[in-house]
């Protein structure tokens, strides 16, 4: 019995001597930096199939399980409100044990949740399909949350393109995705299977598959590594602690990055989220749903390498400016493009993700900037949060505003409420951040 716990101690000696060896050897940092992206963006691809497949026909499950369009904004609602629960689990999960474990456990999850819905479609359970949403949300906390992962070890000047290497990776699945809609209907159609729930399994499938990736291959943990290197810094730089000035500036930052990206949540999953059941009832078929969402969803991620440097380069806030204004584009070309006009939901869904691409990806730099490796991934975790109830508060209401008014009103309401981010990115000048 004393041999295995002699075992346990020399690994975790080993452990700690590889983990050591970083700090001191910025070539070795810089390899475990490549490491890391080429791990993320694997789990990227993977997560972002699982993510988009599932979205693009949540609300027309929900909508034939219900017979009625007014809660069919209600299974995005779920689903983000279980993304916030999960968002700060992972962000938790990986301040304590370190990114491999939170973003894993995240991943993972999700895929259990997939599995869930489709059990409830092939049931008809209404109750399962909702329970199970809520915990398919795990995934897409996680799938947001693994774009930190590549800036644990970046500089300031690289932080903003870490975020984009990492989104971009998202595309090639988030594209993929809703455009196998109809593969993955006639497949599920073929062994028994709703044909609604088909891109569940596929969420499913690429859940569990980013899981296994970064379970698997995110060693050694970027994070633990960055903690270290961080403390190494402070012992032998003679770094006293932060004063309450810088604190209050690094509070502010994060105030303001948290605020761009819940306004820019809001109202890209509110239009998103009725965009699917708008074009139903004007003759657009399922094909013709999964081209526009995987549009969006390209438009929200494949721009992200540019974005990253447009970021890095003129400032956080000018392209949270600029977020503001293409939303602004987005509402209004949803709302007067003709219902039956396919190029016009195309373009407007395109500038939807685009606006919420420049917004996540500013405010992002801005969390990690007033961030330090400490607390970082529990404030980060926090934020989404945030971000998460955004979007389930624009999901519901999305339903709620259509069914009471129209897809064009929503549209503009959520163009003006983007207008919001100018007077923050005025605040945020103003106290000279």
């Amino acid at each position: 019995m004393v041999t295995p716990k002699s075992d346990d101690s020399q690994a975790l000696e080993l452990q700690r001597d590889s983990l050591h060896s970083y700090i001191d050897s910025p070539e070795k940092q810089q390899q475990l930096y490549k490491r890391t992206l080429a791990v993320v963006v694997t789990a990227q691809i993977f997560g972002g199939a699982g993510l988009a497949a599932g979205v693009t026909v949540g609300a027309l499950i929900a909508q034939d399980m219900l017979g009625t369009d007014v809660l069919a904004g209600l299974p995005t609602a779920v689903f983000t409100l279980g993304s916030a629960g999960a968002a700060l689990f992972v962000g938790r999960g990986s301040q304590r044990f370190g990114r491999r474990f939170g973003l894993g456990t995240g991943f993972l999850v999700g895929g259990i949740g997939a599995i869930g819905v489709v059990l409830a479609a092939i049931f008809n359970n209404i109750f399962l399909f909702f329970a199970s949403l809520l915990i398919y949300g795990s995934g897409a906390a996680t799938n947001l949350q693994t774009r930190y992962a590549g800036t644990d070890l970046a500089s300031s000047t690289q932080r903003a393109r870490a975020v984009s290497i990492a989104m971009v990776a998202t595309t090639f699945g988030a594209v993929a995705g809703p455009n196998l809609v109809g593969v993955m209907g006639r497949f599920a159609g073929s062994i028994g299977v709703p044909p609604l729930a088909g891109p569940f399994i596929l969420s499913a499938a690429a859940y569990l598959l980013a899981g296994l990736v970064l379970a698997l291959f995110l060693r050694p943990d970027p994070l633990k590594v960055a903690n270290l290197i961080a403390a190494k810094r402070h012992k032998t730089e003679s770094l006293t602690l932060e004063t309450p000035v810088s604190l209050i500036k690094n509070n502010r930052e994060v105030v303001v990055g948290a605020t761009i990206m819940v306004l820019t949540q809001i109202v890209m999953v509110a239009v998103m989220t009725m965009t699917p059941v708008y074009m139903g009832h004007h003759g657009h078929g399922l094909s013709a749903v999964g081209l526009v969402i995987g549009i969006h969803i390209a438009a929200m991620f494949l721009p992200s390498l540019i974005t990253g440097v447009l970021v890095d380069k003129f400032g956080r806030m000018k392209m949270a400016m600029a977020s503001g204004a293409t939303l602004l584009a987005a509402g209004l070309l949803a709302a007067f493009a003709p219902g039956s006009s396919l190029f016009g939901i195309i373009i407007a869904l395109a500038l939807l993700g685009l606006g919420w691409n420049f917004g996540l990806i500013s405010g992002t730099a801005l969390i990690v900037d007033a961030t330090h490796p400490k607390t970082r991934a529990k404030t980060q975790g926090t934020v989404d949060v945030l971000i998460a109830l955004a979007g389930a508060s624009g999901g519901v209401l999305s339903g709620m505003v259509v069914a009471q008014s129209s897809y064009a009103t929503l549209s503009l309401a959520g163009g003006f409420l983007a207008l919001l981010l100018i007077p923050v990115v005025i605040w945020s000048r103003g106290k000279h951040l």
